[in-house]
């Protein structure tokens, strides 16, 4: 089973993009979202992010939402 994490903001429509592709696809995640969740927006300043979104696909990790590579990266 594939382990998808995705930092998040409440304006970000890419962020709003890549969630309703995951939901679309019966795809499940974990949203961390920063406008929200201060320790959310620690943890992404500490790995070395500025923006949203981050997703992280089984350890692998991209800014901004590549719909062709999210679909490599799951097989789908």
């Amino acid at each position: 089973m594939n382990k998808i994490e995705i930092y998040t903001s409440n304006a970000c429509g890419f962020c709003h993009m890549a969630k309703e592709f995951f939901e679309e696809n019966n795809i499940e995640y974990i949203e961390h979202n920063i406008s929200e969740n201060l320790e959310a927006k620690k943890a992404l300043i500490k790995k070395g992010y500025r923006s949203v979104p981050i997703i992280d696909i089984n350890g692998e990790e991209m800014v901004g939402f590549d719909k062709e590579k999210v679909v490599t990266l799951l097989g789908i």
